[in-house]
């Protein structure tokens, strides 16, 4: 079958298998080598579980026989994130004190893609407890970026973008706490959304109550906008284990048609939301996207957010959460120093420097970010920026400067943290090619409640950007 699977979408892979043209183990099948024969090259699985894939597959293949409802994703190939807990499958958080753990229960969006029919191969690779943009561990090593195996992939879903990006899997699960499903899904030109907070219950928190600051999701990841919006569907709805689920808000799929009404759609545009200083190559793509929405018949008007003072109100306040939840949840874990990544130490060690008033004064900081998300949001059905400052960098070489201006290199390149201060659904697609040919992503947010318009217009914009959408060759 050469690359052809590889090249389906997921909806297109339910339709041929409900159609008898393709079995659910040939599927499985057919993913599974191409998984053994470019995974070295990737690193974007870290666990394979073949034998539970082809029993899985021989099991929706009887399903399928038999007739009757078939579930949505009947016989389609999924990866979970390796922080998300899977049944009888290794878990390692991409950490060596977890190097052998295997849950005994699966996660509830692993539970709902089985429900759904979906087949699980195995685990994505992830920093250690998704704490960087970057995807790299102890025990697995990095993950390559299929474009150019020198770059990173991104974070902390790098692996999940990588094997979708790759073809070695049509759909992949992702978390996101500061960027971590959109960061990757820029890095590896594909799709990931971020939905809007608790649309997608969570259960995979470390405490119930712990998902909330920041804003923790998980969400879809994607080749198509469309396959994101069916895997969206299976995703969402409340569950008692999470008490910020929201109940089911709609149907994704089949996406809704805006095409009748972009004239009307009013975009705002923001370069660099204020704040961060962007690479030319970005800038040059961001502006041809701005003009193929504006040749959609949308309105998009450039627009000021009132973050001027972003790098400590939206950086410095999203630092200061997110090193508390490490000190906070895995504080206890520095007894094992040595087993540890430098990286998460010093995220914890930070952490700790906080006193309880002092954090929850963090509050008025992320109110005031929220409020000027929301005040351009009410006059703008959606806002767009670039996913990233600069497109995909060298493995271990992250920039310290952009167009001549100094940058913090931890932090200075990920335009995506603020709407995990703010909760509001976004999705990164790509948006175009730096001249070396390196993906590009724009993020497209909406208020909160209106992912199905995010996706309405990510996918105007896929169907308009068609050579956009190819695809890396290994």
């Amino acid at each position: 079958m050469g690359n052809e699977l590889a090249s389906l979408s997921a909806v297109e892979l339910v339709r041929k298998i409900r159609e008898k043209e393709l079995s659910p183990v040939e599927v499985t099948e057919y993913f599974l080598r191409r998984i053994e024969e470019h995974n070295p090259k990737v690193n974007a699985f870290c666990t394979v579980d073949a034998e539970g894939a082809r029993q899985a597959a021989r099991a929706a293949e009887e399903r399928l026989m038999a007739g009757g409802d078939l579930p949505p994703l009947l016989g389609v190939p999924v990866a979970i994130k390796d922080l998300t807990p899977t049944k009888g499958i290794r878990t390692t958080y991409g950490s060596r004190l977890f190097a052998g753990h295997v849950p005994a229960v699966d996660s509830i969006v692993v539970t709902r893609l089985k429900e759904a029919g979906a087949i699980v191969l195995g685990k994505t690779n992830t920093p250690e407890f998704g704490h960087t943009g970057v995807t790299d561990n102890r025990i697995f090593g990095r993950t390559n970026n299929p474009w150019d195996l020198n770059r990173i992939a991104g974070g902390s879903s790098g692996g999940s973008a990588a094997a979708v990006a790759a073809g070695l899997v049509p759909l992949a699960e992702g978390s996101d706490g500061g960027g971590s499903i959109r960061i990757p899904a820029s890095c590896c030109g594909i799709y990931g959304l971020k939905p809007t907070y608790g649309r997608v219950a969570n259960d995979t928190g470390a405490t119930a109550f712990s998902t909330a600051a920041p804003f923790l999701h998980h969400g879809p990841m994607t080749r198509t906008v469309e396959d994101s919006a069916l895997m969206l569907d299976v995703l969402q709805g409340p569950d008692r284990g999470d008490p910020f689920s929201l109940p089911r808000l709609g149907d994704c799929h089949p996406v809704p048609d805006l095409s009748g009404s972009l004239s009307g759609l009013r975009i705002a545009y923001s370069p660099d939301l204020d704040f961060y200083v962007i690479d030319p190559a970005v800038r040059q793509v961001m502006e041809e996207a701005v003009q193929t929405l504006i040749g959609l018949g949308c309105v998009v008007e450039e627009v000021r957010l009132g973050l001027e003072d972003g790098h400590e109100l939206v950086l410095g306040t999203f630092a200061k959460m997110w090193a508390v939840h490490f000190a906070a949840h895995y504080g206890h874990l520095l007894e094992h120093e040595a087993e540890l990544s430098r990286g998460l130490v010093a995220t914890i060690e930070y952490g700790r420097r906080f006193s309880a008033v002092e954090y929850k004064q963090l509050e008025r900081a992320r109110a005031e970010v929220y409020q000027r998300i929301e005040g351009v949001l009410a006059d703008y059905d959606l806002l767009i920026t670039p996913t990233l400052a600069v497109p995909p960098f060298v493995h271990d070489q992250p920039p310290e400067e952009i167009d001549g201006q100094r940058v913090n290199p931890y932090n200075g390149w990920m335009l995506t943290s603020i709407f995990n201060l703010t909760g509001h659904p976004v999705a990164s697609i790509n948006a175009g090619y730096s001249p070396e040919g390196l993906p590009v992503g724009m993020q497209i947010a909406g208020p909160r409640f209106a992912d199905e318009r995010v996706l309405a217009l990510s996918h105007l914009f896929e169907q308009a950007t068609k050579e956009t959408g190819r695809y890396p060759i290994l």
